[in-house]
């Protein structure tokens, strides 16, 4: 035998020779662990198909979460559209609201508006119809029945009888009667008028309202008639010269 022996070079076709034999081996192998018997085949496909089922109803588990969460996800959407929109419905009942409100307490002004213009008028109407259907005859008993109203608006004493006594007595009824020959006609200031009265008096005891001009018959009675209250209490108790 030699002393140095030298491995033999594997060439390519030695190389692929030597993988089918090692495959040949293997198939050998996994061939001779199967059993031979049909039973024992048929025994082990179920368990192969339990495997199968088993991976089935995982996907059908994750299949049946992903589904739960999106329902989930759709109710809560579905509850906040459903807020939003009674949140909305909400607001425009209360707008509602307010701009009825705010339209009858415009309504209720207006008409508390017209019943004061209504009840201002109907005031004012009786107080008008009055003055209008008050007028006096220009003459000495229309100028007695107007003196006599103003006085009973002043408070100033006085009847158609004393006024109309004293009237006939000064003046004889005429309402530019003028006394030149008595002491006051020598002291220039004559006494004028229905009632005689000298200007001083007039201008003193002179009723508001009334005419400034002593020959004015209403305001001459008037005047008069407020001086003989003051001096004698009423001018019905004037009999003579006063």
């Amino acid at each position: 035998m030699p002393k140095h022996a030298h491995s033999p070079t594997l060439t390519k076709h030695h190389k692929i020779a030597l993988a089918g034999v090692a495959a040949f081996g293997a198939a050998t192998l996994a061939f001779s662990a199967v059993p031979s018997s049909a039973e024992t085949v048929a025994s082990g496909a179920p368990e192969t198909a339990a495997k199968v089922a088993y991976g089935t109803e995982q996907i059908k588990d994750v299949s049946g979460t992903v589904t739960d969460q999106l329902a989930l996800q759709n109710v809560k959407l579905e509850a906040i559209a459903a807020k939003r929109k009674a949140t909305s419905a909400h607001q425009l009942h209360a707008a509602h609201v307010k701009k009825v409100h705010s339209a009858h307490v415009k309504h209720v002004a207006a008409a508390k508006r017209t019943a004061g213009q209504a009840a201002s008028r109907s005031a004012q109407r009786p107080q008008i119809q009055l003055v209008a259907a008050q007028t006096y005859a220009n003459n000495l008993d229309g100028w007695i029945r107007q003196a006599l109203d103003i006085m009973h608006t002043k408070g100033i004493p006085g009847s158609y009888n004393g006024l109309h006594r004293n009237i006939m007595r000064e003046s004889s009824g005429n309402p530019n009667a003028i006394n030149n020959w008595d002491i006051n006609a020598i002291n220039g200031i004559p006494s004028k008028g229905l009632l005689q009265v000298i200007p001083p008096t007039f201008a003193t005891y002179h009723v508001s309202g009334t005419s400034q001009n002593i020959y004015d018959p209403v305001a001459n009675i008037t005047a008069a008639a407020n001086y003989a209250a003051h001096r004698y209490g009423s001018i019905d108790n004037v009999n003579s010269a006063y």
